[in-house]
């Protein structure tokens, strides 16, 4: 009998292709994610430590001046920690989406390979129908040459 032929095997060489490609893509993003959180903890913490300055200095006693510039700095970094939170939402659903992508992709492959082993098995099972038809049909006519002697 001729070698097992899966006619979709080049569908399930693209879909297979698409999945690793959309797995590359989902770990970008979650790399992405964890820069933003890191980022935004970075300005969380200077946030914290210019605060601490800040009443360290009007505890000694400081100009008008360095309170306000202390009160901009504070500002601007809460400000900049808003803005990092607002791309770290954008790429959280970024990433939700991409990982709904890759699941929908992984189902897709999955079908395909479970059509291909359930063809698999069928070959497998007219193989041995075949074989078993060949060794009957050879002992038959073994034996129908025994019995005309």
């Amino acid at each position: 009998m001729k070698k097992f032929n899966f006619p979709l095997d080049t569908v399930l060489n693209y879909k297979d292709q698409v999945l690793e490609n959309l797995k590359t893509e989902h770990a970008q993003i979650l790399a992405s994610v964890a820069q933003q959180e890191k980022r935004i903890e970075e300005l969380m913490e200077k946030s914290q430590s210019a605060a601490v300055r800040y009443r360290e200095d009007t505890l000694c006693g400081v100009t008008v001046n360095i309170m306000r510039e202390y009160e901009r700095y504070i500002t601007f970094i809460q400000q900049r920690i808003v803005t990092e939170q607002g791309i770290l939402l954008k790429l959280k659903k970024k990433e939700e989406q991409k990982r709904t992508e890759v699941i929908e992709a992984k189902k897709e492959k999955a079908s395909i390979d479970k059509l291909k082993e359930k063809k698999l098995d069928q070959y497998n099972k007219d193989v041995l129908k075949s074989e078993e038809l060949f060794i009957e049909e050879f002992v038959s006519n073994t034996m129908s040459v025994r019995s005309s002697r």
